[in-house]
């Protein structure tokens, strides 16, 4: 149903307002009144098409509990767990009176952002530019000029080996049959783990000869338990659990039959759109997640763009998709962009792009342009360490998407945060430095 607009607060003389009991200068009060909550309201109600059910929740609260969550790198439970004891939280979200109570359950923000969608996080990351133009915290002319690279943003998945890829697919499919009352001749529940670690052990002692067998016969389990299983699918009554079974299957026979170098492999048994991709690095030489295009302006470094990209295609090939992103979050479209050498044969026309490497027939003045470029690098390794792109916890290719803009919505709340920290200390400064010489002849005079 249609979410419920919030209810016209009543004056109650025996409870104290919100206003009263916060200091408006702090940081959390000032970007409130930088953000235009009713775009949410209004752009926000085409997710609810059906009249029916119970009304949703004010899209303020979620919108403002989201941009909480991911500027203080919280959890769904504890950022309504803090939103419950933090004043300035819930004058960020609208409230008038101090609550006492959940706000909501943290539940519900994960269904709130798979009825979104990209389309509805990207309103969040638009009002962090508009917001970071009122603030002062870039200019309007910065947009024009933006540097554009990817990165890898890893999935919440253990390190993907055979053994423990096969041992999980043998778990998975015994706790199908049982649950379905189906016996299977042998669960192979004793030996199938204890080759596991055999497994991890010839690895490390590298007795790889060893390490292949024990390897083979582990999959040799998984392949009795999926036939003894499907030869027993007509004794299981059609419903939800037989669908359950039957898809089950088919993933795990198409993990026994993947090539060690064909496309399409399956990293994961609960994520199997995940891509391996080349770090060129000798620490790590794969990782495992999507590519994550980030376009940021050249001067301040304020994120104007964030998409994923399944499948793991060529830099080139995504340049076109993130200025289009970047002219709809930003109402124009730039006129510059710098990128990496990886970026060669782009095809991009509207926008003039600069290359790193290119100095034949440039002014001084895209020169220092194109060497701002590696200011990219610090800001997405901000967003790794202190943010949290390096890992996403939610689930498929479209809590990729949701992830990375909301990761991009944090790092312009921080920055735009950052500003209005040191806006406020040199407020400060100008005004102790006009009181300081009459504090001192005050002081000189009592002595």
């Amino acid at each position: 149903m249609k979410h419920r607009p919030r209810p016209p607060e009543q004056d109650d003389l025996l409870r104290p307002r919100l206003v009263d009991m916060i200091d408006p200068r702090h940081e959390l009060v000032k970007l409130a009144a930088l953000i235009d909550w009713d775009v949410f309201e209004r752009e926000w109600a085409g997710f609810f098409l059906s009249g029916k059910g119970r009304p949703a929740t004010p899209p303020r609260l979620v919108a403002g509990l989201l941009y909480l969550q991911h500027a203080y790198r919280l959890s769904d439970e504890a950022v309504v767990a803090r939103w419950v004891e933090n004043p300035y939280y819930q004058h960020f979200t609208g409230e008038t009176f101090f609550q006492h109570k959940l706000p909501i359950d943290p539940s519900s923000l994960t269904r709130w952002r798979g009825r979104i969608g990209e389309e509805g996080v990207e309103w969040l990351l638009t009002q962090t530019i508009r917001a970071g133009q009122r603030s002062g915290a870039i200019d309007g002319d910065s947009l024009k000029r933006v540097a554009v690279d990817t990165t890898v943003t890893e999935k919440a998945i253990a390190h993907p080996t055979d053994a423990r890829l096969y041992e999980r697919a043998r778990d998975q499919l015994v706790a199908l049959a049982q649950e379905a009352g189906v016996e299977l001749r042998q669960s192979y529940a004793r030996l199938a783990p204890r080759l596991a670690l055999q497994v991890g052990r010839y690895a490390h002692a590298r007795q790889f000869k060893r390490m292949v067998k024990a390897l083979k016969r582990l999959k040799g389990y998984t392949g009795r338990v999926m036939r003894d299983l499907r030869r027993q699918l007509d004794d299981i009554p059609e419903g939800g659990l037989r669908d359950r079974i039957i898809a089950k299957l088919a993933l795990v026979s198409q993990l026994l039959h993947q090539q060690p170098k064909g496309s399409g492999k399956i990293y994961a048994l609960h994520e199997t759109q995940v891509d391996c991709i080349s770090k060129g690095k000798a620490r790590v030489r794969y990782e495992f997640g999507c590519k994550v295009s980030v376009a940021t302006t050249l001067d301040e470094g304020f994120v104007v763009g964030m998409r994923s990209f399944a499948g793991n295609p060529y830099d080139g090939h995504t340049l076109g998709q993130a200025l289009e992103q970047l002219e709809i979050l930003a109402d124009q479209r730039p006129d510059l962009a710098v990128v990496d050498r990886g970026y060669r044969g782009h095809g991009e026309e509207k926008t003039r792009v600069l290359i790193s490497g290119t100095r034949r027939g440039l002014t001084p003045k895209l020169l220092a342009d194109l060497r701002r470029r590696s200011a990219i690098e610090a800001e997405i390794g901000h967003m790794k360490t202190d943010g949290r792109l390096a890992r996403c916890p939610l689930k498929g290719t479209i809590g990729d998407a949701l992830f990375a803009v909301l990761c991009a919505c944090r790092h312009n709340i921080r920055k735009i945060l950052a500003h209005l920290r040191d806006w406020l200390a040199w407020m400060i400064a100008v005004v102790w430095g006009i009181n300081a010489p009459d504090r001192r002849h005050r002081i000189v005079r009592a002595a």
